[in-house]
């Protein structure tokens, strides 16, 4: 249709030259937030560059849904402004047919949105992070301790002073095997355990089984039942925003598995799909305040684009740490704000001039 493409054309332009803005000042404020530390480590401007060259990716993400909110709303004034949209609606063509490029780009750039994070923004999120850990001379242990996980269901239990990231060694490391009911079977234990690639080698072990009653120890002679993955022990110094979504859903069950709190990373996982829905949402939005402003259209736009931004990643705010607390469940913390914001869209569209 050639108003389609017409309010396509319209509309690109100014979603570009938002995109180019808004991504400037997510990497001026990220810059500014740690430049007294880049200049008390010395911090070469080079070094700086890589990093915000890293944080590009994941600051075109958050400007992503805020660019397609202003480009649409803008484009829908201007319109109005030039008498445009009064000839579209004299001639009989419903606002919301009018404005359906608006939906189909909104839903192609959330779909866009999900496979970018996950493909691209991952990796150089997690660069971006070392980098900095780097420069700003920030300590990462590659050691985690007291670790507890569950394997089999339950039947199977490892619990070690501390895991080696590195070296993929197990210190000072027990598994205990018990039946349904919960009846020990037996324990062992060990000095170290070493990862071969296939499963746990086990350094000086002993066993403790019941016999007639009792509790006899003799030297294990090793087994290759062990087969858990080393990402089993070292889930919870993981990012479950540095990780893909397939990864972090195998987060999400290891810590579950191990009886560890996954609140958090539930949440996470949640988030990563809602955020995806931003485009979508705001395009509703959009249309919603398409022809509200005749006058200072650029300045209108960009204000209730900010306004509207700002509001919704506040009550996204609120909303994911009551869920990370436990507070609510951890799918209606990520999803609240999206579907207020839907239905705000269809009211504000309900009293849109047509």
């Amino acid at each position: 249709m050639i108003l389609d493409r017409y309010l396509t054309k319209q509309f690109f332009p100014v979603f570009v030259v938002a995109v180019f803005m808004f991504i400037l000042l997510l990497l001026i404020i990220d810059l500014f937030t740690n430049l007294s530390r880049y200049l008390a480590y010395e911090v070469t401007p080079l070094d700086v560059l890589k990093v915000s060259l890293y944080y590009v990716p994941k600051s075109f993400s958050y400007a992503l849904p805020i660019s397609v909110l202003f480009a649409a709303a803008y484009t829908l004034g201007d319109l109005f402004s030039r008498n445009e949209l009064t000839s579209v609606f004299a001639s009989g063509i419903p606002f919301w047919r009018f404005s359906f490029p608006f939906l189909v780009i909104g839903l192609v750039a959330s779909v866009f949105s999900f496979f970018f994070d996950d493909m691209v923004v991952i990796p150089t999120l997690r660069i971006k992070n070392e980098l900095s850990k780097v420069l700003l001379h920030q300590q990462r242990s590659d050691f985690q301790s007291d670790i507890v996980i569950k394997a089999k269901s339950g039947l199977l239990i490892y619990a070690a002073d501390y895991y080696d990231v590195i070296a993929k060694n197990l210190h000072g490391i027990s598994i205990i095997e018990q039946d349904e009911k919960g009846n020990l079977i037996s324990l062992i234990r060990a000095q170290r355990a070493s990862w071969n690639d296939e499963y746990w080698v086990l350094v000086n072990p002993v066993i403790y089984e019941w016999k007639n009653g009792f509790l006899m120890h003799r030297v294990f002679e090793g087994s290759d039942q062990f087969r858990e993955e080393p990402e089993a022990f070292r889930r919870n110094l993981v990012n479950v925003e540095e990780l893909h979504f397939r990864d972090a859903l195998h987060l999400v069950n290891d810590l579950k598995i191990a009886g560890l709190p996954y609140t958090n990373a539930l949440a996470d996982f949640h988030h990563r799909f809602s955020f995806a829905t931003v485009s979508f949402v705001v395009v509703i939005l959009s249309i919603s305040m398409g022809g509200r402003f005749r006058k200072n259209i650029l300045l209108m736009s960009l204000l209730s684009s900010l306004v509207s931004a700002v509001v919704f990643y506040v009550i996204e705010m609120i909303t994911m740490m009551m869920a990370r607390l436990g507070y609510i469940h951890s799918f209606i913390g990520a999803w609240f704000p999206v579907v207020v914001f839907i239905i705000l869209g269809f009211l504000l569209l309900r009293t849109a001039k047509t």
